[in-house]
């Protein structure tokens, strides 16, 4: 039993593909860049802006599926400059705190929109 979400409120799909779906009780999330729902464009420059925008779009997603983000049981990061872990990590830790999901953590040589991070996450309800 498969069932896509779409969420008013969070900017639109990049491409062909669905803001998340629900597969039994798990919900995929499809990964997020900084991208401001309000104009369109990233959040600022600089990685601690879009890492703030995508967890909160990333919440702004899980809590309309009635769920919260201790919910989230897996994320998946991806940098386009290791550098930016520490950075990244203080922003995640204040979403997450102390019960944080599994995670990897990625390096990629470019994400959509010129993002500098994405996150995707899975939820169990």
């Amino acid at each position: 039993m498969k069932q896509t979400v779409s969420v008013s409120g969070l900017p639109a799909a990049l491409g062909p593909y669905s803001h998340a779906v629900w597969a039994g009780d798990f919900l995929f999330c499809s990964g997020q860049v900084g991208i401001d729902p309000k104009s369109g464009a990233l959040a600022g420059d600089d990685v601690v802006s879009q890492a703030r925008q995508v967890l909160e779009n990333i919440r702004v997603l899980i809590e309309s599926q009635g769920l919260k983000l201790t919910d989230v049981v897996k994320a998946t990061v991806f940098l386009t400059d290791m550098g930016n872990f520490k950075a990244v990590n203080e922003e995640y830790a204040k979403y997450f705190g102390s019960e944080s999901p599994a995670r990897s953590c990625v390096a990629v040589v470019a994400l959509p929109a010129g993002g500098l991070v994405e996150i995707e996450v899975i939820a169990h309800r």
